[in-house]
């Protein structure tokens, strides 16, 4: 029986799928022109690992020290579109399933946004790479999600916008969803909407009994 439903945030929760060739890129050079898109991504991606923490991020990118506060927090507060459908689809699963995240993120701006649009409230769980070192899609991050919450692949369904981490999940055995605002071509089970996805959970056949 499914327990557990495991949400991507990126692109699923937030709009933006590529939040940093999408978000973070165009807003860094926005403001400092001469900062080159290689190495926001490479720090980027030491950052969502939990090898620099935020501060680094920016300092390392040459933003004066006094001026990353305020770059960080116009960045957090401006840049990401939250889809209010999450609050309902979770509202509407919380009788059956138990809710986890499961994001490729910076630690430090994950904890901000799941706190500014309150979604620590809909959740039990909040598994996060820059907390635990390993990124999506190395099987490594789902299996200790998994074993930190203390349940089998059968029991989970994993909801992804990328086709890739869906397929990584199916591969160990948990039920996979693509979401999908996109209408891509996609051979296996996807929702373009929370409404659908809502609809996917309680009443298709791998919903709970």
């Amino acid at each position: 029986m499914k327990r557990v439903v495991i949400f991507d945030v990126m692109g699923v929760i937030f709009t933006a799928g590529d939040d940093v060739s999408e978000l973070l890129i165009p807003y860094i050079r926005s403001k400092y022109p001469g900062i080159k898109k290689d190495d926001i991504r490479r720090r980027y991606l030491s950052a969502s690992l939990g090898k620099i923490t935020a501060r680094d991020f920016w300092a390392g990118l040459g933003v004066p020290e006094g001026e990353i506060n305020s770059i960080q927090s116009a960045y957090l507060d401006n840049c990401f579109t939250f889809d209010e459908g999450f609050v309902a689809c979770v509202k509407a699963l919380k009788t059956r399933y138990i809710i986890a995240l499961l994001s490729n993120d910076v630690a430090e701006w994950s904890a901000y946004l799941r706190g500014r649009y309150r979604i620590n409230e809909h959740i039990d769980y909040a598994f996060i790479s820059g907390e635990m070192g390993l990124r999506k899609p190395d099987p490594k991050i789902y299996e200790r999600a998994l074993d930190m919450m203390g349940v089998l692949p059968s029991e989970c369904v994993f909801v992804d916008d990328s086709p890739e981490r869906v397929a990584a999940a199916a591969k160990l055995g948990i039920e996979s969803i693509l979401f999908d605002r996109n209408d891509v071509r996609y051979e296996g089970l996807k929702a373009g909407s929370f409404g659908e996805l809502t609809g996917i959970l309680l009443h298709n056949s791998i919903a709970p009994r």
